[in-house]
């Protein structure tokens, strides 16, 4: 079976790609589609989390979960270990809440995004439905839906537009692999951190994470 096998950055390396790739986290946006492989394993034995990499095989993005699945709060961080969102989970009303790292040391601590699950996880698809602070990179809706029982999703907008998709990812020679592994493409001019953030709730109520 193939496997993942992570590729991690020497300082001097990342300094010198710090914006080479659009994909890096000192660059959130790109002008074009980006691609990414998610992995919904964490890179710290005896944790849950997911790692991820961009077309280069460099991770980029990461949760660790010293917790058991389905925490309470989590952390989305890039590959130093810096946290870009703070996840909170609202146990009464099937809710997850997402605050940016330097906004949590606010007084007010207001949410960035906010997920609400529209129905719950049975035969049924997982559709959820995303509400935006004002006044952020983009305002307004987004949905997120998943068929029953699959581990691809999609992301799109109020319009119905389409902003990410997440399908099992494959090999060159067209082998499928498991269904941890994910590959995610992210459309042009979105912020991938608040992308990663949705993909970090969606592992949350399917209890990857």
């Amino acid at each position: 079976m193939a496997k993942v096998h992570p590729f991690l950055l020497l300082a001097s390396d990342e300094e010198d790609s710090a914006c080479s790739s659009s994909s890096t986290t000192s660059c959130m946006t790109a002008s074009k589609t980006e691609s990414y492989t998610i992995w919904m394993k964490s890179l710290v034995m005896q944790a849950n989390g997911c790692t991820v990499y961009n077309d280069n095989g460099e991770i980029v993005y990461r949760v660790d979960n010293y917790d058991k699945k389905g925490s309470s709060e989590v952390y989305l961080m890039d590959l130093k270990g810096r946290v870009l969102f703070t996840i909170r989970k609202q146990l009464l009303f099937r809710q997850w809440k997402g605050y940016k790292s330097d906004e949590l040391k606010s007084r007010k601590q207001k949410p960035f995004f906010q997920v609400r699950q529209s129905s719950r996880i049975l035969k049924r698809n997982l559709s959820c439905k995303i509400a935006v602070r004002s006044g952020t990179w983009q305002d307004g809706y987004y949905k997120l839906k998943a068929s029953a029982g699959k581990s691809a999703f999609k992301i799109t907008d109020s319009n119905g537009g389409l902003v990410a998709k997440a399908t099992r990812k494959q090999t060159s020679t067209g082998i499928v692999l498991g269904d941890d592994v994910l590959t995610l493409a992210v459309e042009p001019h979105v912020d991938h951190s608040f992308i990663m953030a949705l993909v970090t709730v969606y592992g949350l109520m399917i209890h990857r994470l």
